[in-house]
């Protein structure tokens, strides 16, 4: 049975999930003189690291945009090496996963993985199902403009035309309440096409820490960010009421 501890301070007041834009790990190993593959693992690494920390502090729910569709473009030799990695991510985490009653989601287009990944993930879905936790969701082919056609396809099919929650319960993330942060390491000052719907009032941190460098403190800063921060969701702020 999997200890609830109570979360720790640090974690602001009705935080339920943080979205991460895991940027930076090819230009680590380059920087260091190393192939590219070699970034990759040290990003695993970070997000062990993460994942461990998430869950430790009461993060619900952290989703990771492990492998865009655009990335599925790049050589073919790297693209092999990510593959493995995520293999053996899945072989190493997997028990931990179970132990830390950590639940695994996996948003994207999974028929552009190979055969044998796409059913290693399901299995680890299958398997880790019942955690409740923290809510691992990691990001794979996965593109934000695409999802949101594919939710389109979805209603267009059935001929009817959804309001916004409606809608939102077609897209990958259904059931995942949007993003309170979303964190993008590396430095570049932009979305890439991660989330699209959910982030619409999601509040933005960048940092120019490369990802495989990420660790504990930097989450801290951030949410220590977020917490300095006034969220109206568009709204005008209501005034305190006088004190008598």
């Amino acid at each position: 049975m999997v200890s609830m501890k109570k979360p720790a301070r640090s974690l602001p007041k009705g935080f339920r999930h943080l979205a991460v834009i895991m940027d930076g790990n090819g230009r680590w190993a380059t920087r260091r003189g190393l192939p590219r593959v070699a970034g990759h693992r040290a990003g695993a690494e970070a997000v062990r690291r993460l994942v461990r920390r998430s869950a430790r502090i009461g993060i619900p729910y952290l989703t990771l945009y492990a492998l865009s569709t655009e990335n599925l473009e790049r050589p073919r030799a790297e693209l092999r090496g990510l593959m493995e990695m995520l293999r053996q991510y899945l072989a190493n985490e997997l028990p931990e996963f179970l132990r830390r009653g950590i639940r695994l989601r996996i948003i994207g287009d999974l028929s552009q993985l190979p055969a044998d990944l796409q059913a290693r993930l399901q299995e680890a879905l299958l398997k880790t199902a019942a955690g409740r936790r923290l809510t691992l969701c990691i990001a794979l082919a996965y593109g934000g403009r695409e999802e949101i056609v594919r939710a389109a396809r979805k209603f267009r099919a059935k001929k009817v035309r959804p309001g916004e929650a409606a809608f939102a319960r077609g897209l990958d993330t259904a059931g995942i309440p949007d993003p309170d942060l979303l964190i993008r390491t590396g430095g570049e000052l932009r979305l890439s096409n991660f989330l699209l719907w959910q982030t619409a009032y999601t509040e933005l941190y960048f940092t120019r820490v490369l990802w495989p460098d990420f660790r504990g403190r930097h989450l801290c800063q951030a949410l220590k960010a977020f917490a300095r921060r006034e969220r109206r969701f568009g709204r005008v702020p209501v005034p305190a009421a006088p004190r008598s």
